[in-house]
């Protein structure tokens, strides 16, 4: 038995210790510098004014010239070829003009480069050489699947010292990307190497969640028979304890046993973030949920709210359906928002979000026995964060099964069952070490955080020499 646990650790270890070390190293890199995104500061200050003047559609004739019969949401917002209204459904999304309704997609290139010219300079961005550089469904920094609804997409290229690069949706004609030169190169040896994440392997999802699962699974196996051959080999003196190795194996063994619990449950929780449903729910609402949740409106009523004017410092409105009723949110600043129901008196300033009362009314329709709903704090043990500063979360604790929702537009931000809110720690907690302890302290969180995966990165060097070794050994000595 302990002589295929020895063989199998040797090969596995001579295959894996590469992998090891990049896992180790990368993670370093992702801790400072995450992968890129919009952030909403970003994205809200690249939004100009609306202009009431060209709108002269309702929402709900913009929805009836969307096709889109499970709409959901609309925004309006203002683009360089005039406001537009954004439609979005379970299934799809479409920009549509508030003119006249027609189709409001993008396939110019310069339409999608005067998008991205004027999104850079209410950024105060540098954009006087800017010019498009691609128009494709993939490349490296858009093969998440939360780009699905807005391929292909144009890149555009600033031009400017921090080299920034944009991405214009060209359904629904919004910029919903940035990168500059720094975030792409540190991510080469960060994401990219971290999660395996080429882009030839990533535009194949099913494909990339098995490679990277499979590899993941192997890496784990590695590790715990390294750690029963790490403790088996323990010698013992009294109560000094010593390796039966000498030179780069002694080495090996002894950080092995120093790192052998940050090393499994670091391997152990990477595993896990490939989960993907295969042993812990992932979140999701059920179909019954959903379909009182995500129900679509009667967008005809929303005439009485289409009635109320827009300001000239508005940058963004938004309508959505909440517990039956229809809402519009006016958005003047990145944490400023007036809202509305149909047939109420506006809400501005602090009042301005969906109240207690709201929430339990709809959560009392998804699921029986739901306590009074509470505003999340913000050391929450299983923290979710509202889109705008400033707005509440709500949690709705139905029996075993919690609700976060946001106080600002009614979306669900977290369905959390026993296994989902058990994945929080197995995963999120044994991977980015996002204990709250820690988590009042970020700077200790850096310091333990670097200094782990050092040793690892220490640990899996020592792997590699031996590695190496043991194949001169093998096919050429």
């Amino acid at each position: 038995m302990m002589g295929a646990v020895v063989l199998s650790h040797r090969w596995l270890g001579i295959a894996f210790c590469l992998l090891f070390a990049m896992w180790f190293a990368s993670g370093i890199v992702m801790h400072f510098v995450p992968f890129p995104s919009l952030m909403e500061a970003e994205r809200f200050a690249g939004l100009a004014p609306v202009d009431p003047s060209e709108i002269r559609i309702s929402v709900g004739d913009a929805v009836a010239a969307s096709g889109i019969a499970d709409a959901t949401r609309v925004r309006l917002i203002q683009r360089s070829d005039g406001p537009v209204y954004i439609v979005s459904g379970p299934s799809r999304a479409g920009a549509f003009r508030a003119s006249d309704g027609a189709d409001a997609s993008v396939a110019s290139f310069d339409v999608a480069l005067a998008i991205a010219r004027d999104h850079a300079r209410s950024r105060g961005l540098d954009a006087a050489r800017a010019k498009i550089v691609a128009r494709s469904d993939y490349d490296q920094w858009i093969v998440p699947n939360g780009f699905d609804r807005h391929r292909p997409l144009f890149r555009v290229a600033l031009g400017d010292v921090a080299g920034t690069e944009v991405y214009v949706s060209s359904r629904t004609g919004e910029v919903v990307l940035d990168t500059t030169r720094s975030e792409r190169r540190w991510n080469l040896v960060g994401s990219v190497l971290h999660w395996i994440y080429p882009t030839v392997l990533r535009s194949n999802w099913s494909l990339w969640d098995r490679v990277v699962w499979t590899l993941s699974l192997l890496a784990l196996i590695a590790a715990v028979l390294g750690a029963v051959l790490g403790i088996v080999r323990v010698k013992l003196h009294g109560y000094q304890m010593s390796s039966p190795y000498r030179g780069w194996h002694a080495l090996h063994h002894l950080i092995g046993l120093a790192a052998t619990t940050f090393v499994l449950t670091w391997i152990f929780s990477g595993w896990l973030s490939m989960d993907h449903g295969r042993l812990f729910s992932r979140g999701q609402l059920t179909a019954a949920e959903a379909g009182v949740i995500n129900a679509s409106p009667n967008w005809t009523i929303a005439s009485s709210l289409d009635r109320r004017s827009v300001s000239l410092s508005t940058r963004e409105i938004e309508w959505f359906a909440f517990n039956g009723n229809l809402y519009r949110h006016d958005r003047v600043g990145l944490a400023a928002q007036a809202l509305v129901k149909a047939g109420d008196a506006p809400r501005v300033g602090p009042t301005g979000f969906l109240d207690v009362h709201e929430i339990q009314q709809l959560t009392a329709r998804v699921a029986a026995g739901c306590a009074a709903p509470i505003v999340l704090a913000g050391n929450d043990d299983y923290p979710a964060q509202s889109t705008i500063p400033g707005a509440p979360v709500y949690r709705s604790r139905c029996g075993d099964l919690w609700f976060d929702i946001d106080g600002a537009d009614g979306s669900v931000l977290q369905r959390l069952d026993p296994s989902r809110r058990a994945y929080r720690w197995f995963y999120g907690a044994l991977h980015t070490l996002d204990f709250p302890v820690l988590m009042a302290h970020p700077r200790l969180r850096d310091v333990v955080i670097v200094g782990l995966c050092a040793l690892g990165l220490l640990f899996s060097v020592t792997g590699i020499v031996i590695g190496w070794r043991r194949l001169r050994l093998s096919f050429v000595g």
